[in-house]
């Protein structure tokens, strides 16, 4: 099985994780999931994409990355260039 082409940083408790994760799911895009709180590295790195914000949902798509927190439907759908409306 190949690696989606879009990682998701989270954590466990995180609201605006679960409405993305949601989100995705409806519109059946696949993601790979890196809880941070599980994950020191990944943990850095989100440090580093958010100008040292603990940011998450934090998404990294082809080398790129960004936020969307708080959840923001218009966003992250722009940025993934997937439907808003499943």
């Amino acid at each position: 099985m190949t690696k989606p082409q879009i990682t998701m940083y989270t954590t466990a408790w995180c609201g605006d994780c679960d409405r993305a994760k949601q989100f995705l799911k409806e519109r059946g895009v696949e993601y790979y999931e890196v809880n941070i709180d599980e994950t020191p590295d990944a943990e850095e790195l989100v440090l580093r994409a958010n100008n040292d914000r603990r940011k998450v949902p934090t998404f990294e798509v082809n080398g790129r990355y960004f936020s969307c927190s708080p959840f923001d439907p218009y966003k992250l759908s722009e940025e993934l260039n997937i439907p808003l409306n499943p």
